[in-house]
């Protein structure tokens, strides 16, 4: 199958195009392993496990590093012990890889694999009925992988289709699209479609943001050639009240707009915690309902968003809702079992969930 790759942000090509061994399964690698898969399986189990993006960012590195030399020169290099002598392979990375040339499970990846455990022990019939999502990243914004990545986990997991959606301009420390970069984007969405044979489908998406006046950071030329456009506010989220409610209501009138994205914009955890931001729930719910607009369930662990009490209000009025993982990278793809646990507790119908829809209901749904 012809590959496509797209430089990211640093320069680097990505090493995973189509199909690699780690993505066929998720179940547990075992020896012989090929070294770029081990170190590509080390990177998804860290970021499933929520380390530090250094450490993930090491075992990507490395892994370009070995795609990079060939197989005859990594093996080279192991036998001569130079392995660690090469640009962007550390003491640890080179382990992995020369256990991994010797035909050994290495150390690292068993133990990483011995300690994976479910990320929550609810939503499990909820979780198995999930087949997409509406809110993915990727190097082209401030996603930690290459789109080809994103789109390998998501066939590893069982998903059959996801949506693109990286960020529009305006947040540029996101490393916001712009409609040239986006252009280009569908380019290259459209070239990975093409060369798919499994029926995986990707969309064409963006998480646009919301401006203060309730308008769309992304021109609607631009969003009316996107399969789905979920939008989301990102500034000026302590706004009071009743211009909040203004602003989101008028975002959700836009008719390009399918999906409303982590609408508190509230984080429970992590270094950088914030309340949510206060507006009238059941009017821009009610909003939603009357402009079909799914509610977004967001799986982050650090945002839960909307509060369980916002879901419940959304239910009771009838509306659609989007289980999305929010993925900044390959092994995030994941954390929908957090949203599903949720969304199942709270009562939820599947049929109401965007993400349990087959690929070619969720793009008649989001064309009317």
């Amino acid at each position: 199958m012809a590959r496509v790759r797209q430089p990211s942000k640093t320069g680097r090509v990505p090493v995973c195009g189509w199909e690699t061994e780690w993505v066929k399964s998720v179940a547990a690698l075992r020896a012989p392993v090929d070294p770029v898969d081990a170190l590509l399986r080390i990177a998804f189990l860290l970021e499933r496990a929520r380390e530090g993006s250094y450490r993930v960012e090491a075992f990507r590195k490395a892994a370009t590093a070995v795609a990079g030399l060939g197989a005859d020169e990594v093996r080279a290099r192991v036998n001569a012990g130079s392995i660690g002598a090469v640009n962007g392979i550390g003491k640890t990375t080179a382990g992995v890889i020369t256990e991994a040339v010797r035909g050994q499970l290495p150390g690292y990846l068993a133990t990483l694999q011995d300690a994976q455990a479910p990320l929550t022990s609810g939503g499990t019939e909820l979780y198995a009925a999930v087949i997409g999502d509406l809110h993915t990243h990727s190097n082209w914004s401030d996603g930690g992988a290459p789109i080809e990545e994103m789109v390998a986990a998501a066939v590893a997991l069982g998903q059959q289709w996801m949506a693109l959606t990286d960020h529009s301009p305006r947040l540029k420390v996101a490393n916001g699209l712009s409609a040239e970069r986006l252009t280009r984007q569908l380019d290259v969405i459209g070239s990975i479609n093409t060369g798919r044979t499994d029926g995986f489908r990707l969309l064409a998406g963006i998480e646009v943001d919301i401006l203060d006046d309730g308008a769309l950071d992304q021109t609607d030329e631009m969003l009316g050639r996107l399969d789905i456009v979920t939008a989301s506010v990102h500034s000026n989220l302590r706004m009071e009240s009743l211009a909040m409610t203004k602003r989101m209501i008028a975002a959700i009138a836009h008719p390009e707009i399918n999906v409303l994205g982590h609408c508190t914009g509230r984080r429970v955890e992590g270094n950088r915690t914030r309340p949510p931001s206060t507006f009238n729930a059941k009017a821009v719910f009610t909003a939603c309902l009357e402009t079909n607009t799914a509610v977004e369930i967001n799986s982050r662990p650090e945002r839960v968003d909307p509060p369980d009490e916002l879901i419940e209000i959304a239910r009771d009025l009838g509306c659609l809702f989007a289980i999305d993982s929010d993925a900044h990278a390959p092994g995030q793809l994941d954390f929908k079992a957090l949203g599903c646990e949720r969304a199942q507790r709270l009562g939820i119908p599947a049929d109401r969930i965007i993400t349990t829809w087959p690929v070619d209901r969720v793009l008649d749904w989001a064309r009317t």
